[in-house]
């Protein structure tokens, strides 16, 4: 207990470039003490082989973590063909073997195409979805097997970047919840092969990119400077961009931090889901817009509201 006292309050959204080796749990951990914060979560694990982008959220950011969990990913991966292994990826054992056929890009990129759209996927063992409250890949390395759900997912966009037998470059535009280890599985069975992923990077989460992310190496040649640290930051409402956006006045702000509804004036706005700003232009939370205006307070972020303002 003694060391939460040490830490100190940290609001916004780092873009960690996770590096391989760590699973997303050790990465968060090990940022949120070099932060030295006392609330910080992470949005969307990666696989302990795979690497790129992690948002973490601290603070009050942890409230619209689900805006991240829920949309579009983009990966690059590299597949092997030939060789089927006990996880899907490079940590698991080779369980099986099989020819590659003589393969070139356009009948590759062909069969890619074939997969775009929505389709039944069967998670796999390896994952961390729970079974009577256990992970399944608890299950899995006890040598267990259980019956799993087909999920719906929906692959964007499929595309072949590199053939070099036997390994397959390939990034993919997917929704929430779709495992890239499965894809490469299934895309091999239609190419007449089996394969494994050698490697996994994500590069995109939902508005997020790779091109602001943040290595591990950086963040720890700046331990200890929180001005450099926070200068890092994301501001919140940078999750929320998708949101329509509706400013209060000062009176509107304690309403809605008492939980009260209003009518907000939004002419022509859009019903739905809303950022609140306060006067100061920071955002203080998530409304929902009805109509003729009326403006209902979803999920506020107090610890974002000054202070003389919140009533």
């Amino acid at each position: 207990m003694a060391g939460r006292k040490n830490t100190r309050a940290v609001h916004g959204i780092l873009l960690l470039d996770k590096p391989v080796g760590l699973t997303s749990n050790k990465a968060l951990q090990i940022v949120k003490r070099l932060f030295n914060a006392s609330k910080a979560g992470h949005t969307g694990s990666l696989d302990p082989f795979a690497t790129g982008l992690l948002p973490i959220c601290f603070g009050e950011a942890t409230k619209i973590s689900a805006y991240v969990l829920n949309a579009d990913k983009r990966y690059s991966a590299v597949a092997r063909l030939g060789q089927q292994t006990s996880s899907g990826d490079v940590d698991g054992e080779i369980v099986n073997r099989s020819v590659i056929p003589d393969l070139d890009v356009a009948h590759i990129q062909a069969v890619m195409d074939s997969l775009i759209g929505t389709m039944e996927q069967i998670p796999p063992m390896f994952s961390a979805i729970k079974k009577d409250g256990t992970p399944l890949y608890k299950l899995a390395r006890a040598g267990k097997q259980v019956e799993r759900q087909p999920r719906a997912i929906t692959i964007f966009e499929l595309n072949c970047l590199d053939w070099n037998t036997p390994d397959l470059g390939f990034e993919v535009h997917c929704s929430k919840g779709t495992y890239v280890r499965t894809l490469a599985e299934d895309l091999a069975i239609r190419l007449g092969s089996l394969a494994h992923l050698r490697e996994l990077r994500r590069t995109a989460a939902g508005v997020f990119s790779d091109q602001e992310m943040v290595s591990l190496d950086s963040l720890r040649e700046l331990e200890g400077n929180k001005t450099e640290l926070d200068s890092l930051l994301l501001p919140l409402d940078a999750g929320l961009t998708s949101l329509g956006r509706v400013d209060l006045d000062a009176d509107q702000l304690q309403a809605i931090c008492h939980g009260q509804p209003l009518i907000a004036n939004t002419a022509g706005d859009e019903p739905g889901l809303v950022r609140l700003y306060e006067p100061g232009g920071v955002c203080v939370g998530i409304g929902e817009l009805g109509a003729n205006g009326h403006l209902t307070p979803k999920r506020l972020f107090p610890g974002l509201v000054p202070q003389n303002q919140a009533g």
